[in-house]
């Protein structure tokens, strides 16, 4: 405030410095720089743009432990706020990801298969399993198999049951990711059984939930519709009202991409 009012009204240096309650030789000190300012500034340079993850503590460590140098902790911090290191961005790791493939939509009935797993519980808070298989075509839900554990062995005999009554697809699509569906749809048994009935299995890429759009609308479906309603006491109370609301979906639940009718009544 001293210095602006001489600056600007023409003020002496000493009305200033006794208006405002100051010495004029802390008017007239000029902060000199030092050799050892420069050094810093060089070694934190040197150190940020060869460590750019290192933040304030790791480069002080470095100078004070590494390089022995006796500055303080204060004036070092100083300087590294006046070079604007304090502000840069930790760089964000760019993953490469292939470009998403588009939803395939089949044209006819058993072209394609759609598998998926659900979570829930029953009272007692007994975890079980459904796997849920639908034809893409028609979204017509082909079996709701219910389980404290699904394994391969029990979604092979759920398909064999299926192909009992109706002709084998061409294409099963489902997850390849175990952290969301387990390992069923990878394993040696899954794969040697789609080989020996000349089915091709479709893995969606990771990440990509859409490209097996159908079953998850399915799954969403399940789940509002009566999984989330309702609490079961037993594993035979699910399968029993799993298999009664498959037929009702089938036959006199109304679907859009039906334009309206049911899976099994649309043209």
């Amino acid at each position: 405030m001293a210095q602006q009012a001489v600056a600007l009204h023409a003020v002496s240096i000493r009305l200033a410095c006794s208006a405002f309650g100051i010495s004029e030789t802390c008017y007239r000190y000029q902060a000199k720089l030092c050799d050892d300012n420069a050094l810093i500034a060089k070694q934190l340079i040197e150190l940020t743009e060869e460590n750019s993850d290192w933040g304030f503590g790791l480069c002080f460590s470095y100078l004070r432990h590494v390089e022995n140098h006796c500055w303080n902790h204060k004036r070092v911090y100083r300087i590294y706020c006046e070079l604007a290191l304090n502000l840069r961005i930790k760089p964000r790791r760019r993953l490469k990801r292939h470009a998403p493939e588009p939803l395939k939509e089949p044209i006819r009935e058993n072209q394609v298969w759609s598998l998926d797993f659900m979570h829930d519980q029953l009272i007692d808070g007994r975890k079980f399993r459904l796997l849920n298989v639908i034809d893409d075509y028609r979204r017509e839900g082909l079996a709701i198999e219910a389980g404290f554990s699904l394994p391969t062995i029990r979604v092979i005999r759920t398909l064999n049951q299926l192909l009992e009554w109706r002709e084998k697809p061409l294409v099963i699509r489902c997850l390849a990711q175990q952290c969301c569906s387990g390992p069923e749809f990878i394993s040696h048994e899954f794969v040697r059984w789609a080989t020996e009935q000349g089915i091709r299995i479709e893995y969606i890429q990771p990440g990509k939930p859409q490209q097996n759009a159908y079953i998850e609308r399915y799954n969403r479906t399940i789940r509002y519709s009566w999984l989330s309603k309702h609490l079961f006491d037993t594993l035979e109370e699910v399968q029993d009202y799993a298999t009664s609301w498959l037929w009702h979906y089938n036959y006199e639940r109304p679907h859009q991409a039906n334009k309206g009718r049911p899976p099994l009544m649309a043209a």
